[in-house]
């Protein structure tokens, strides 16, 4: 029987020894490989942190000793050894194990964490939370067992989550407090891609000096050595031991800093963990790993193997079959396209190059393309700086992400009224990664910001022009897609500004009017044949473009005409499309039937499952559509009988 077959919880680790953790460590490594090459994840990462993974569980005492894992797409090697190991081929399939903790899942997820950056305030709070409890409990006499150990609380945090500046705040407020918590930072000089920033080079020096840390050791030792030290020389201590070394950035801010630690090395882990867990201040455990550890093709390219498709293992090739041009390479070619004709035109991203397609624009463009690291917030305000000078920024992160820069885009484009472009990817039902990732608020909380264009193309084609739109006019811009490929239509060869505002009519009929926006245009569509070939039935279709300014003019004509008003779009169905239209016809009683995501948060699994679902497919449309005309020509020949009419 292999190590692996007898981990059915955490526990199980506390039989072995490091030599033989160190062989589970290979196993789990080999387990995990296998698995995701059938179903797709997040590989890399997670291969980086397998003996972190060991080492915390086989010391600390989950679930009463709390680990929270930053982003969460490191979580592999956790869920395998925290009792999920036979559901493990079902990640982040749909029904199946989520790819990120959940807290619906297990015990030992102790949040749904998702975004960067939030472990350590998550952290921070349940540790005060314990000491206020712990307090209440004295007051009340309650004790408990004497000499108990405090329960512990592990933040694991990788160097790229600490670009994303809620970490320093909660470092901040944590040294302040004195919080006794245990913070783990993760450096693989990776978010994705390579880490940018100051922070980054800090880290970089901290790895490649470490003569710092022998002569940090020979000095404490030496100090330690002084006969009656104590008081005054042993802040003496500390602070020659933070002119000496960089890493005392975090012993500045209140944390005891441990490291660095071979983050491969079990023995050497262990060993850090339960030193860390003996002080009485929080303390930050500095760990070097490689991203991609023990499988050859995802060490070499560890930004390809960070999220992938189903592979060949014995290749790391993908299994994926070509298909059309995807709404990201449609933005990312046509921005690159648009920036060779203007000068004025910058990329700025959230640690996001490739998953936005700015890859393209960065090659051709590096000196006016800008990675800001996980810093939406920052990425929003830094572009209505450049866009203050007089260039054309566009801002490309995900629909998720930029939920994160809300205030940003009130207060500083908004209110300032500046010409930023915001491409807003991955925008509707995003998949197999889930609520966290799901973009389906956009809509809801763009359109109340004053002098926000909002657009949603029909199409991968018409994403380009409304791209060249948005960089014509002199007014904040967002424009939302979904994630994966296109229709496979040609892309134009010439750009074209769209009339603002203006919705497109694409097929005039009768009975209903199907009001489509974005990736609802395609459902109208199919709606409408179906309801031609089923039901004889042959709606109206617009293709309404913007969100905002909406298109009232043409929406109130065509409404006139029909019984029905039907609108689709793939966002939550409180505030967006469909809202907007029902305030449209609020004063006239005309009712709106809206087809949106349900007011809940959506699990994981396979778009189109999720979709039909939710209620937001053409046969729904279709359906609804249909029952209603039908309904109504019955009440209509009843009137008729009745009133002596036939």
């Amino acid at each position: 029987m292999s190590l692996l077959d007898q981990i059915n919880s955490p526990s199980d680790l506390r039989r072995f020894n490091d030599r033989e953790l160190q062989v589970l460590a290979d196993e789990i490594r080999s387990f995990m490989i296998g698995a995701v090459s059938k179903v797709g994840g997040h590989l890399a990462p997670n291969l980086g942190v397998v003996e972190l993974a060991i080492a915390l569980h086989s010391v600390l005492e989950s679930p009463a000793d709390k680990i929270i894992w930053d982003v969460g797409h490191q979580c592999y090697a956790h869920k395998i050894i925290t009792g999920r190991r036979q559901g493990f081929h079902t990640i982040r399939q749909q029904g199946g194990l989520s790819g990120f903790p959940s807290a619906a899942e297990s015990v030992h997820d102790i949040v749904g964490t998702g975004h960067s950056s939030t472990s350590i305030s998550y952290g921070a709070g349940l540790m005060e939370a314990t000491r206020l409890a712990g307090r209440d409990e004295e007051e009340q006499g309650a004790g408990g067992e004497e000499g108990r150990r405090r329960p512990c609380v592990a933040c694991v945090i990788g160097d790229g989550a600490l670009t994303g500046g809620i970490a320093y705040e909660a470092l901040n407020q944590a040294g302040h407090l004195r919080t006794p918590l245990m913070v783990i930072l993760n450096d693989n000089e990776m978010s994705i891609k390579s880490n940018v920033g100051a922070i980054s080079q800090y880290l970089n020096r901290l790895r490649l000096d470490p003569t710092l840390y022998k002569l940090r050791e020979d000095v404490a030792h030496g100090i330690d050595r002084i006969p009656g030290i104590r008081g005054g020389m042993r802040s003496l201590k500390e602070g020659m031991k933070a002119f000496l070394v960089p890493g005392m950035l975090f012993e500045e801010l209140g944390f005891a800093y441990v490291g660095i630690v071979d983050g491969h090395d079990i023995k050497a882990l262990r060993k850090s963990i339960r030193a860390a867990m003996e002080i009485e201040r929080p303390v930050l455990i500095h760990i070097k790993t490689t991203k991609g550890k023990g499988y050859e093709p995802a060490e070499a390219r560890p930004d390809t193997f960070h999220g992938i498709a189903p592979f060949h293992i014995s290749t790391g090739k993908t299994i994926e079959q070509p298909g059309p041009i995807t709404y990201t390479e449609a933005f990312g070619r046509g921005l690159a396209r648009m920036a060779a004709d203007d000068a004025r035109i910058v990329a700025v991203t959230a640690a996001m190059s490739n998953g936005t397609g700015l890859n393209y624009f960065e090659r051709q463009f590096p000196e006016r393309f800008y990675d800001v690291g996980i810093a939406e917030g920052h990425a929003v305000t830094f572009a209505a700086g450049l866009a203050l000078g007089g260039l054309k920024p566009v801002v490309a992160i995900y629909s998720t992400f930029l939920q994160r820069a809300f205030d940003q885009l009130v207060q500083d484009i908004g209110l300032q009224e500046l010409p930023v472009v915001f491409a807003i990817d991955r925008a509707g039902l995003v998949g197999d990664d889930g609520p966290t990732h799901h973009g389906c608020f956009d809509l809801a909380y763009l359109r109340p910001v004053p002098g926000m264009n909002i657009m949603a193309p029909m199409d991968e084609a018409e994403l380009q022009h409304m791209l060249f739109t948005a960089l014509h006019l002199e007014a904040p811009a967002a424009i939302r897609y979904p994630r994966g490929p296109g229709g496979g239509v040609a892309m134009p060869s010439v750009f074209r500004r769209l009339p603002v505002g203006k919705a497109e009519l694409l097929d005039r009929g009768e009975g209903a009017l199907l009001l489509g926006l974005g990736t609802g245009v395609g459902i109208c569509r199919r709606a409408s044949r179906m309801l031609v070939e089923r039901h004889g039935l042959r709606p109206t279709v617009v293709n309404a473009r913007f969100l905002k300014p909406l298109d009232k003019q043409l929406i109130r004509e065509l409404a006139a005409d029909h019984e029905l008003v039907v609108t689709v779009e793939e966002g939550a169905i409180n505030g967006g499309f469909g809202s907007a239209v029902a305030e449209l016809f609020a004063e006239d009683a005309v009712p709106v039937r809206r087809f949106a995501l349900p007011d809940r948060f959506i699990p994981h699994g396979s778009r189109s499952r999720l979709l039909k679902e939710a209620g937001l497919s053409p046969e729904a449309v279709a359906d609804y559509v249909a029952g209603r005309l039908v309904e109504r020509k019955i009440v209509t020949a009843a009137r008729r009988k009745a009133s002596g009419e036939e």
